[in-house]
């Protein structure tokens, strides 16, 4: 087996391809303009709206990735509640639930504040509330003190996929991270949120919550990059999608010699999917407003203004005369006289092809 990374000398002195990442971070900062565009073009209660969904998803996901499942209904409660937001029907949230929303809303409306060991300590106590993960006793509040293996398979099939640092490493490494975690070399901020989650994942320092904090570091450091105490997309909520080779890569990277290019490359092209699902959310929220403006005057029943939501909201498929009447609860006679009102307004039109595959589009 090849040798770790951090068992190299001045093993933090990462290498990259600059021509490839270079290209890749200007999309990056492309949409992270673009986006801050679209949010100053909507409402405030469109901005705190979005704000709550975002950070639901995102500590859902968060979560998810490594196996632990969340009611996201108590996550938007905690949020909503922490924020002071009027949300209807809110409900308590159970203490994990509190304290995956207090670690993440520290890391992103304090990201300006330096970052501790005290302050990781009380976020890693936060994740683990009893002292327990999956009812195994852990150290919490506190870097491990035991060796550390990353293993999958059944009791003598085991396939170790990572050996830790040794415990004794563990305390100067992270004196080392902090360091310039905090410090203020000439690097891109985008660069750097991708560098903390890698080098923090290999210290892995935590008996458990290591993915977790490392994804809440990321989110501190592109919200210092935005300069904002506001979230409006999502890196976990992304991560999660393409969660295998998430992991993939971090396996493939933790042998190499000090080139994260894999690393980067992925990384950055996960920023730009979760920048681009937000613009086509606010996107659609913003068609929406202007649809209604421009059409104040014309008369809409019930079902239409129904489905017309619905497909500003982003309908999965066809829109078929069958499915405006499953949507909109109503015979296919009534829907196909909706459609052809709209047809007839110029608001829907017919898509090309015919028969029982006719379908329609705004």
């Amino acid at each position: 087996m090849a040798s770790y990374i951090y068992q190299q000398r001045n093993w933090t002195t990462f290498q990259w391809d600059e021509e490839e990442v270079r290209v890749l971070l200007a999309e990056v900062h492309r949409l992270r303009g673009y986006l801050a565009g679209r949010m100053h073009a909507v409402g405030f209660a469109t901005q705190t709206a979005s704000q709550l969904q975002v950070l639901t998803v995102d500590i859902v996901r968060s979560s998810e990735i490594e196996g632990a499942m969340l009611d996201p209904d108590q996550v938007r409660s905690s949020i909503a509640r922490k924020l002071g937001m009027d949300v209807e029907g809110q409900g308590r949230a159970s203490r994990s639930v509190d304290g995956v929303v207090e670690m993440t809303l520290d890391a992103i409306r304090h990201h300006s504040d330096p970052l501790t060991h005290s302050r990781l300590f009380a976020w890693h106590g936060s994740l683990f509330p009893s002292g327990r993960s999956g009812g195994v006793r852990i150290e919490t509040g506190c870097y491990r003190t035991q060796e550390m293996q990353i293993v999958s398979g059944s009791f003598g099939r085991e396939r170790v996929h990572y050996t830790a640092p040794p415990p004794r490493s563990v305390k100067p490494e992270m004196t080392a991270f902090l360091t310039w975690f905090n410090g203020k070399e000439p690097i891109d901020p985008i660069i750097k949120a991708a560098i903390a989650h890698f080098r923090f994942v290999i210290i892995h320092p935590f008996d458990d919550g290591n993915g977790r904090i490392a994804r809440a570091l990321t989110d501190l450091l592109m919200a210092r990059a935005d300069d904002t105490t506001e979230r409006y997309y999502s890196l976990s909520d992304q991560i999660m999608a393409d969660r295998k080779k998430y992991y993939r890569i971090l396996q493939s990277v933790q042998h190499s010699t000090g080139d994260i290019t894999e690393w980067l490359v992925w990384f950055l092209q996960i920023v730009t999917r979760a920048l681009q699902a937000s613009v086509r959310s606010i996107d659609a929220v913003l068609d929406r407003s202007t649809f209604w403006i421009q059409h104040e005057d014309e008369v809409f029943n019930h079902r239409q203004r129904i489905v017309l939501n619905k497909l500003f909201d982003g309908l999965d498929g066809k829109l078929t005369t069958s499915r405006w009447a499953r949507i909109a609860k109503c015979s296919q006679d009534s829907a196909l006289r909706d459609i052809r009102d709209l047809v007839e307004k110029g608001i829907l039109k017919q898509k090309p092809g015919g028969g029982r595959n006719t379908n329609y589009e705004l």
